[in-house]
């Protein structure tokens, strides 16, 4: 079964191996390490996947299956795993007033009934995420940054409507006349 690349999420990478036994590492890229568990399979590109057949998540260690020395593992250091917007929202749990970022991206950003801009991408600093917003053309034209920063948290954020794809915010439009 071939996937696009650009439609599935890049959820982790696999690092070097450890140890005798095709030991690898895992670097993971999401908010979710429940999805990385014994016989989890995922994407390595458009055509091919692999299985964890053992998973140490403290260690940040995984075991692929097939692999029982590092010179069968080694061909997937670095390998990049990626799985697919269904799937992570079957077995990923969100708490209220909690966006997967892929829902959030793409999102209108308004303020009084005006349209600031589109999210194009979310950024964590330390621990807050903020929402990357292309400016809107019209406040281009006008003179205002191309792009900016809004924090994604209160008093920022008053409402996020996903379905809509409309993110209301208070606030913005001063942090873009300070960009």
């Amino acid at each position: 079964m071939s996937k696009q690349l650009s439609k599935l999420l890049h959820i982790a990478t696999i690092g070097k191996t450890v140890g005798l036994k095709g030991d690898m590492k895992l670097h993971i890229q999401s908010d979710f390490p429940e999805q990385f568990k014994k016989g989890s399979s995922f994407f390595i590109d458009a055509d091919a996947s692999l299985t964890l057949s053992e998973v140490n998540l403290e260690k940040g260690l995984v075991k692929i299956a097939g692999c029982s020395s590092p010179e069968e593992a080694k061909k997937f250091t670095n390998k990049k795993l990626y799985t697919t917007l269904e799937r992570t929202r079957a077995e990923c749990h969100l708490e209220d007033g909690e966006y997967f970022w892929f829902d959030i991206e793409g999102c209108s950003v308004v303020e009084d009934g005006k349209v600031l801009g589109i999210v194009e991408e979310i950024e964590r600093i330390s621990t807050t995420n903020y929402l990357s917003v292309k400016t809107d053309e019209t406040l281009v034209k006008e003179g205002f940054a191309k792009s900016f920063l809004i924090p994604f948290n209160k008093p920022f954020k008053i409402n996020a409507d996903i379905k809509e794809k409309i993110i209301t915010v208070s606030g913005a439009m001063d942090i873009l006349e300070a960009s």
